[in-house]
């Protein structure tokens, strides 16, 4: 497919998944606190759901990257904050239901990064070709450890190595 055009987007975090981590956070800490653990022991439990919570919101909120882009070759690039710019590959990737796009992408000295891109951080121009890029290329077979269904894509999200 030399043919498509690249595909560039400039990437923020998306408020939903803040949402979305707030509300399973908000769930965890009410049901530690109706079940009969011992109240000394809720209480670190809580606390250790509220360190969990903020840090996993904070990882997508003050993030590295600010851009993303696929060549029309297929090969991937991420701006950095510094505006430096560092080749990545695609390691995995979801299409998820709602018009949400899930990558895995893993950079040099950045790891695995992941990117959501959701309705409110990305128009439906942009996730409609990434979709249509992505059902026609393979993320890299040493890194998708799921299985693969040519006529559903993967079904299982590549094992996390970090």
């Amino acid at each position: 497919m030399t043919s498509a055009p690249a595909i560039g987007f400039e990437y923020r975090p998306s408020r939903r998944l803040r949402r979305v981590v707030g509300l399973v956070s908000l769930l965890s800490l009410l049901s530690i606190w109706l079940s009969e653990i011992p109240l000394a022991a809720s209480a670190l439990l809580c606390l250790a759901v509220a360190v969990a919570g903020l840090r996993a919101v904070g990882r997508f909120e003050h993030g590295r990257i600010v851009a993303a882009g696929m060549a029309s070759d297929g090969s991937w690039s991420l701006r950095l904050r510094d505006g430096q710019d560092v080749p990545a590959r695609l390691s995995g990737f979801r299409v998820l239901p709602g018009r949400h796009v899930w990558l895995g992408l893993r950079a040099p000295g950045l790891g695995w990064q992941p990117l959501l891109l959701a309705p409110d951080n990305s128009d439906e121009d942009t996730r409609r070709r990434l979709r249509m890029r992505l059902a026609v290329s393979q993320p890299d077979q040493d890194a998708a450890d799921g299985t693969l269904s040519a006529e559903r894509g993967p079904t299982v999200w590549p094992r996390l190595r970090r």
